[in-house]
């Protein structure tokens, strides 16, 4: 069996066209995804620190409480949560 943790394991059993659980992923499913992806790769970057912070606020809301999230956000000279981000991802 594969590896089934960490951000390159959903990677890599997509690349293999298969769940983490070793079922096959049906070829809609992955066709939509291929293509979706197609046009994200195709899109205009403009920095990397808006991409850092985006990805630790997505990722660190699930392991993370807002006032610790926020605290780490801060101490690394990032902008705070914002309300929108607050709202969705802790539903406040």
């Amino acid at each position: 069996m594969s590896q089934t943790t960490g951000a390159d394991a959903v990677d890599a059993a997509i690349a293999q066209g298969v769940d983490l659980d070793g079922t096959p992923i049906p070829a809609a499913k992955l066709d939509l995804y291929n293509t979706v992806m197609a046009k994200e790769a195709q899109r205009q970057r403009s920095g990397v620190n808006n991409s850092m912070r985006s990805r630790i606020v997505r990722i660190g809301a699930k392991h993370y409480s807002q006032d610790d999230l926020n605290q780490m956000l801060l101490d690394a000279d990032f902008a705070p949560l914002k309300p929108k981000e607050i709202a969705y991802f802790y539903g406040n």
